[in-house]
């Protein structure tokens, strides 16, 4: 049902090869993953569940059978008093946030807030004044730009920018420059979180020519781990090229996105080896694409360990995020214990794309494998899905302070009721959009020729 959420102004905006595990143990040598960092690659159905939480909140979980299970949490009350430092594993997924998405955990509930408004801080703080000295820039210095965008009290320390160059030559195009930021946890904040967290916060795109940059490109392999290229793990190359992509004539860049993370949260895991650490990151809508580019870049090249050599968990919180890679990049993200939390408005069409046509429900036909399976693109992880639509602006589907705000909301209720006073509204003004068909035929032509490429006809 479409429900009514009164928001703010919208945000701009983003089979596993068994040969080789790193499920406790890396294989991989320092030197090699250093190596790893500073070359860039060389190129760039399951059954769905869908229970009802709330009157606007749904969950759509995907388990992959993990290779190893290592935790089964105890389905938990609601109303039980546990804190976020004892039970901080399983809300970071652990045990793939079993018992906790149906119903919604308040403490979870509570975290994928907190994350989601620092994502929001990425649009807070970005500069769109083409007359500023900062445009496509950070407006402020990482010390104080939490404070500046009224998160004074978030408990964490921006310890270095991002910047991107997607290769973007559209007219009219809007090539990324500052996209996020990496941030640790205070002393303070880490002894209510129960462990010192690394948060990587990415934006989404800007522009409308951003996306379909990204949206016109098809499937390439990642090849992140020089050693293991691993070419059945393929993504989408548009977000693939935002993440490798390096322009040194930013005034502000310095390497891609990918060398610049990669080398902040080593520098932090090798500060805090001692302490209990968790990675956390967090992205809207093409940010997400990267954040989850991110968590399985970590894990390929075994990067994600303490000095004590155990892994340290990585989770995804993905806000409106798209598909980013196929069956084998799921697989290998399962494989390594990359933990994905998706929240999705199921009126979001961002969320069902790319592969409107190939995906994860077009796989197999008839009991069997199609041919082109390889080039079907794939969610991955838990889904908790939201409903929500304005009519007076289909925009807010996207929006991030919308999905934030219907998390929020105390009055589940009265959402509700105002919701089905628009539903004879909302039919109207879907009814009467022309743009529809004229996507629908586009992204049709888009997958064909993304067929024919993984077909070599």
């Amino acid at each position: 049902m479409a429900i009514h959420l009164p928001v703010s102004n919208p945000s701009p905006g983003n089979y596993a090869n068994p040969q080789r595990q790193r499920g406790h143990a890396s294989t991989t040598s320092t030197a090699g993953a250093v190596a790893a960092v500073a070359a860039p690659p060389s190129t760039f159905a399951p059954q769905r569940t869908r229970f009802t939480a709330s009157p606007t909140i749904a969950v759509n979980t995907r388990h992959a059978a993990p290779v190893a299970p290592v935790f089964a949490p105890a389905r938990r009350n609601n109303n039980d008093k546990s804190t976020l430092a004892s039970m901080w594993r399983e809300i970071q997924g652990e045990g793939d946030w079993a018992g906790l998405v149906e119903p919604l955990h308040p403490l979870l509930r509570a975290e994928i807030v907190r994350y989601g408004e620092l994502v929001a801080a990425t649009y807070k703080a970005f500069d769109l004044d083409s007359g500023s000295k900062r445009y496509l820039n950070c407006k402020y210095g990482r010390t104080r730009m939490l404070e500046e965008v009224g998160m004074a009290g978030a408990g964490y320390a921006v310890t270095r920018y991002i910047y991107a160059a997607p290769d973007l030559s559209l007219p009219g195009g809007c090539p990324s420059r500052w996209v996020g930021y990496v941030a640790v946890a205070s002393d303070d904040a880490a002894r209510r979180l129960g462990r010192r967290d690394i948060v990587v916060s990415f934006r989404g795109t800007v522009t409308g020519s951003e996306w379909v940059a990204n949206m016109m490109s098809s499937l390439a392999p990642a090849r992140f781990d020089p050693s293991d290229p691993r070419p059945d793990v393929k993504v989408e190359s548009g977000f693939l090229s935002v993440y490798t992509s390096d322009d040194g004539t930013g005034r502000f860049t310095c390497g891609s996105c990918r060398n610049q993370v990669l080398s902040e949260v080593t520098r932090l895991l090798k500060q805090y080896k001692n302490e209990d650490v968790s990675i956390t990151l967090a992205g809207h809508s093409m940010g997400s694409s990267l954040a989850l580019l991110l968590g399985y870049d970590l894990a390929e090249l075994g990067l994600n360990r303490d000095g004590r050599g155990n892994r340290v968990p990585i989770t995804v919180y993905s806000f409106a995020g798209p598909r980013v890679g196929n069956t084998g990049f799921k697989n290998r993200c399962d494989e390594l214990g990359v933990k994905v939390l998706r929240v999705v408005n199921v009126n979001d069409p961002i969320t069902k794309l790319p592969g409107v046509f190939l995906n994860e429900n077009s796989r197999v036909l008839g009991g069997r494998l199609v041919p082109w399976s390889c080039a079907c693109y794939t969610h991955i992880g838990v889904e908790l899905a939201l409903d929500f639509f304005k009519a007076g602006d289909p925009a807010c589907v996207h929006d991030l302070e919308a999905y934030l705000g219907l998390l929020k909301c105390p009055k589940v209720a009265e959402v509700k009721k105002q919701g089905e006073d628009l539903v004879s509204k909302v039919t109207k003004y879907v009814q009467g959009q022309s743009f529809h068909a004229a996507w629908r035929w586009q992204m049709a032509a888009i997958q064909a020729c993304d067929l024919v490429q993984a077909l070599g006809i």
